[in-house]
Protein backbone atom coordinates (compact mmCIF):
# COMPACT_ATOMS: atom_id res chain seq x y z
CA UNK A 1 0.00 0.00 0.00
CA UNK A 2 2.98 1.86 0.13
CA UNK A 3 6.17 2.53 -1.52
CA UNK A 4 9.02 0.62 -0.73
CA UNK A 5 12.62 0.68 -1.98
CA UNK A 6 15.78 -1.51 -1.43
CA UNK A 7 19.13 0.23 -1.05
CA UNK A 8 21.73 -2.60 -0.59
CA UNK A 9 20.58 -4.37 2.90
CA UNK A 10 18.45 -2.21 3.42
CA UNK A 11 14.61 -1.52 2.89
CA UNK A 12 13.62 2.01 2.78
CA UNK A 13 10.18 3.59 3.08
CA UNK A 14 8.19 6.23 4.64
CA UNK A 15 6.99 6.04 8.04
CA UNK A 16 3.49 7.00 9.43
CA UNK A 17 2.34 7.97 13.06
CA UNK A 18 2.45 4.09 14.15
CA UNK A 19 6.15 4.08 13.01
CA UNK A 20 7.56 4.59 16.43
CA UNK A 21 5.49 1.68 18.17
CA UNK A 22 6.59 -0.62 15.26
CA UNK A 23 10.14 0.23 16.19
CA UNK A 24 10.03 -0.39 19.47
CA UNK A 25 8.42 -3.68 18.88
CA UNK A 26 11.11 -4.58 16.42
CA UNK A 27 14.06 -3.85 18.88
CA UNK A 28 12.66 -5.59 21.77
CA UNK A 29 11.42 -9.07 19.27
CA UNK A 30 15.23 -8.80 18.55
CA UNK A 31 16.12 -8.22 22.42
CA UNK A 32 14.24 -11.37 23.45
CA UNK A 33 15.96 -13.34 20.69
CA UNK A 34 13.55 -13.61 18.32
CA UNK A 35 15.81 -12.59 14.99
CA UNK A 36 13.33 -13.21 11.68
CA UNK A 37 12.17 -9.30 12.03
CA UNK A 38 13.82 -6.64 10.59
CA UNK A 39 16.22 -4.54 12.06
CA UNK A 40 15.14 -0.49 12.29
CA UNK A 41 18.51 1.36 11.26
CA UNK A 42 17.05 4.77 11.82
CA UNK A 43 16.06 7.25 9.30
CA UNK A 44 18.00 8.54 6.06
CA UNK A 45 18.53 12.04 4.29
CA UNK A 46 15.03 11.74 2.44
CA UNK A 47 13.25 10.99 6.45
CA UNK A 48 12.61 7.48 4.75
CA UNK A 49 12.46 4.58 7.23
CA UNK A 50 15.89 2.67 7.33
CA UNK A 51 15.00 -1.01 7.61
CA UNK A 52 17.32 -4.44 6.99
CA UNK A 53 16.78 -6.53 4.42
CA UNK A 54 16.15 -10.20 5.33
CA UNK A 55 16.91 -12.39 2.08
CA UNK A 56 14.51 -15.15 0.59
CA UNK A 57 11.71 -15.99 -0.98
CA UNK A 58 8.37 -14.28 -0.41
CA UNK A 59 5.11 -15.72 -0.46
CA UNK A 60 3.04 -13.48 -2.87
CA UNK A 61 -0.40 -14.48 -4.06
CA UNK A 62 -1.13 -16.91 -5.56
CA UNK A 63 0.94 -18.68 -3.51
CA UNK A 64 3.67 -21.11 -5.75
CA UNK A 65 3.52 -24.38 -5.51
CA UNK A 66 6.51 -24.95 -3.42
CA UNK A 67 5.35 -23.19 -0.12
CA UNK A 68 1.91 -25.05 0.46
CA UNK A 69 3.20 -27.75 2.03
CA UNK A 70 2.90 -29.24 5.56
CA UNK A 71 5.88 -28.19 6.84
CA UNK A 72 5.54 -24.87 5.68
CA UNK A 73 2.32 -24.40 7.67
CA UNK A 74 4.06 -25.75 10.46
CA UNK A 75 6.95 -23.49 10.21
CA UNK A 76 4.00 -20.21 10.53
CA UNK A 77 2.67 -21.67 12.94
CA UNK A 78 5.39 -22.44 15.60
CA UNK A 79 7.16 -18.77 14.65
CA UNK A 80 3.82 -16.94 14.88
CA UNK A 81 3.60 -18.81 18.67
CA UNK A 82 7.18 -17.54 19.34
CA UNK A 83 6.35 -14.05 17.94
CA UNK A 84 3.32 -13.62 20.18
CA UNK A 85 5.19 -15.12 23.42
CA UNK A 86 8.07 -12.94 23.26
CA UNK A 87 5.67 -9.99 23.67
CA UNK A 88 3.86 -11.43 26.82
CA UNK A 89 4.22 -9.29 29.36
CA UNK A 90 5.90 -6.74 27.87
CA UNK A 91 5.32 -2.66 28.01
CA UNK A 92 4.78 -2.94 24.53
CA UNK A 93 0.67 -3.69 25.64
CA UNK A 94 0.38 -0.31 27.00
CA UNK A 95 1.81 1.67 24.51
CA UNK A 96 0.06 4.39 22.28
CA UNK A 97 -0.03 4.90 19.09
CA UNK A 98 -0.68 1.58 16.86
CA UNK A 99 -2.17 2.23 13.21
CA UNK A 100 -4.49 -0.64 13.97
CA UNK A 101 -7.09 -0.53 16.49
CA UNK A 102 -6.09 -2.06 20.27
CA UNK A 103 -8.58 -5.61 20.91
CA UNK A 104 -9.97 -6.88 23.82
CA UNK A 105 -8.93 -8.63 25.41
CA UNK A 106 -5.31 -8.00 25.22
CA UNK A 107 -2.87 -10.86 25.19
CA UNK A 108 -0.28 -9.90 22.92
CA UNK A 109 0.88 -7.88 20.57
CA UNK A 110 -0.48 -9.09 17.30
CA UNK A 111 1.29 -8.49 13.98
CA UNK A 112 -2.30 -8.07 12.08
CA UNK A 113 -1.14 -8.98 8.75
CA UNK A 114 0.18 -12.26 9.37
CA UNK A 115 0.16 -13.94 6.06
CA UNK A 116 2.72 -15.50 3.14
CA UNK A 117 3.08 -12.21 1.23
CA UNK A 118 4.84 -10.70 4.00
CA UNK A 119 6.70 -13.60 5.39
CA UNK A 120 10.05 -14.72 3.51
CA UNK A 121 11.05 -18.63 3.12
CA UNK A 122 13.84 -20.66 2.46
CA UNK A 123 13.01 -23.93 1.48
CA UNK A 124 10.21 -25.26 4.08
CA UNK A 125 11.27 -22.77 6.45
CA UNK A 126 9.91 -19.22 7.51
CA UNK A 127 12.64 -17.22 8.20
CA UNK A 128 11.66 -14.07 8.34
CA UNK A 129 8.56 -11.91 8.87
CA UNK A 130 7.80 -8.38 7.72
CA UNK A 131 5.36 -5.53 7.34
CA UNK A 132 4.34 -4.35 10.91
CA UNK A 133 2.52 -1.58 9.74
CA UNK A 134 -0.95 -3.03 11.53
CA UNK A 135 0.81 -4.40 14.84
CA UNK A 136 -1.22 -3.57 17.42
CA UNK A 137 -1.93 -5.24 21.40
CA UNK A 138 -4.84 -7.87 21.06
CA UNK A 139 -5.79 -11.53 21.34
CA UNK A 140 -3.88 -14.57 19.87
CA UNK A 141 -6.86 -15.70 18.50
CA UNK A 142 -6.97 -12.48 15.84
CA UNK A 143 -3.68 -13.31 14.46
CA UNK A 144 -4.19 -17.31 14.55
CA UNK A 145 -7.94 -16.36 12.79
CA UNK A 146 -6.02 -14.36 9.71
CA UNK A 147 -3.44 -16.64 9.31
CA UNK A 148 -5.66 -19.57 9.00
CA UNK A 149 -7.03 -17.78 6.24
CA UNK A 150 -4.05 -17.15 4.64
CA UNK A 151 -1.90 -20.38 5.51
CA UNK A 152 -4.25 -22.90 5.25
CA UNK A 153 -6.26 -20.96 2.60
CA UNK A 154 -9.45 -20.93 4.57
CA UNK A 155 -11.59 -19.61 1.11
CA UNK A 156 -14.35 -20.03 -1.37
CA UNK A 157 -12.74 -22.68 -4.01
CA UNK A 158 -13.88 -19.41 -6.78
CA UNK A 159 -11.13 -17.12 -4.54
CA UNK A 160 -8.03 -17.48 -7.19
CA UNK A 161 -5.96 -17.75 -4.21
CA UNK A 162 -7.48 -20.66 -2.89
CA UNK A 163 -5.92 -24.50 -3.33
CA UNK A 164 -7.34 -26.54 -1.22
CA UNK A 165 -10.34 -29.07 -0.81
CA UNK A 166 -12.25 -28.74 2.03
CA UNK A 167 -11.46 -31.57 3.04
CA UNK A 168 -7.97 -30.14 3.39
CA UNK A 169 -9.01 -27.03 4.42
CA UNK A 170 -10.29 -28.71 7.88
CA UNK A 171 -7.14 -30.99 8.01
CA UNK A 172 -4.59 -28.17 7.61
CA UNK A 173 -6.41 -25.43 10.36
CA UNK A 174 -6.38 -28.34 12.89
CA UNK A 175 -2.46 -28.76 11.67
CA UNK A 176 -1.67 -25.06 12.40
CA UNK A 177 -3.71 -25.13 15.30
CA UNK A 178 -2.05 -28.45 16.86
CA UNK A 179 1.77 -26.70 15.66
CA UNK A 180 0.68 -23.20 17.44
CA UNK A 181 -0.15 -25.41 20.38
CA UNK A 182 -3.28 -23.42 20.66
CA UNK A 183 -5.51 -25.15 23.67
CA UNK A 184 -8.68 -22.78 23.54
CA UNK A 185 -9.77 -23.11 19.95
CA UNK A 186 -13.97 -22.68 21.11
CA UNK A 187 -14.94 -19.86 18.62
CA UNK A 188 -11.64 -19.86 16.51
CA UNK A 189 -13.85 -20.29 13.21
CA UNK A 190 -16.23 -17.28 13.97
CA UNK A 191 -12.87 -15.17 14.52
CA UNK A 192 -11.89 -16.21 10.99
CA UNK A 193 -15.34 -15.23 9.64
CA UNK A 194 -15.10 -11.84 11.68
CA UNK A 195 -11.44 -11.31 10.63
CA UNK A 196 -12.51 -11.23 6.69
CA UNK A 197 -15.94 -9.53 7.55
CA UNK A 198 -13.12 -6.90 9.38
CA UNK A 199 -11.40 -6.48 5.94
CA UNK A 200 -14.45 -6.08 3.79
CA UNK A 201 -15.57 -3.01 6.20
CA UNK A 202 -12.01 -1.39 6.10
CA UNK A 203 -12.07 -1.50 2.70
CA UNK A 204 -15.77 -0.11 2.69
CA UNK A 205 -15.06 2.41 5.20
CA UNK A 206 -12.02 3.46 3.31
CA UNK A 207 -14.37 4.15 -0.06
CA UNK A 208 -16.57 5.91 1.83
CA UNK A 209 -13.51 8.52 3.14
CA UNK A 210 -12.40 8.53 -0.76
CA UNK A 211 -8.94 6.59 0.24
CA UNK A 212 -7.86 5.91 -3.78
CA UNK A 213 -5.72 3.31 -2.61
CA UNK A 214 -8.96 1.50 -1.08
CA UNK A 215 -11.30 2.37 -4.16
CA UNK A 216 -8.53 1.01 -6.33
CA UNK A 217 -8.26 -2.22 -4.12
CA UNK A 218 -12.50 -2.72 -4.92
CA UNK A 219 -12.18 -2.24 -8.04
CA UNK A 220 -9.49 -4.89 -8.55
CA UNK A 221 -12.21 -6.87 -7.03
CA UNK A 222 -10.65 -7.53 -3.47
CA UNK A 223 -14.12 -6.33 -1.63
CA UNK A 224 -16.16 -9.18 -3.28
CA UNK A 225 -13.97 -11.76 -3.20
CA UNK A 226 -13.92 -11.27 1.04
CA UNK A 227 -17.36 -10.66 1.12
CA UNK A 228 -17.74 -14.32 -0.83
CA UNK A 229 -15.05 -15.93 2.04
CA UNK A 230 -17.31 -14.60 4.67
CA UNK A 231 -20.51 -16.25 2.83
CA UNK A 232 -18.40 -19.33 2.51
CA UNK A 233 -16.85 -19.21 5.85
CA UNK A 234 -20.50 -18.84 7.30
CA UNK A 235 -21.52 -22.27 5.30
CA UNK A 236 -18.45 -24.21 6.99
CA UNK A 237 -18.15 -22.82 10.53
CA UNK A 238 -20.03 -25.59 12.07
CA UNK A 239 -17.56 -28.22 10.06
CA UNK A 240 -14.37 -26.19 11.05
CA UNK A 241 -15.43 -25.80 15.10
CA UNK A 242 -15.88 -29.16 15.03
CA UNK A 243 -12.66 -30.43 13.04
CA UNK A 244 -10.34 -27.46 15.59
CA UNK A 245 -11.96 -29.13 18.81
CA UNK A 246 -9.48 -30.80 20.96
Amino acid sequence: MSVVARVGQTVRRAPGPWTEPVQALLRHLHEMGFKETPVPLGFDEQGREILSFIPGQVGHDPLPENLRSDEILISAAKLLRRLHDATLESVLLRLPGWQALVREPVEVICHGDFAPYNCVFEGDTLVGVIDFDHAHPGPRSWDIAYALYRFVPLMAPSNPDCFATLTDQLRRARLFCDAYGLTERTGIAATVRARVESLAAYLRDGAARGDERLLANIAAGHLAVYETDVLYLEQIEAELERALAL
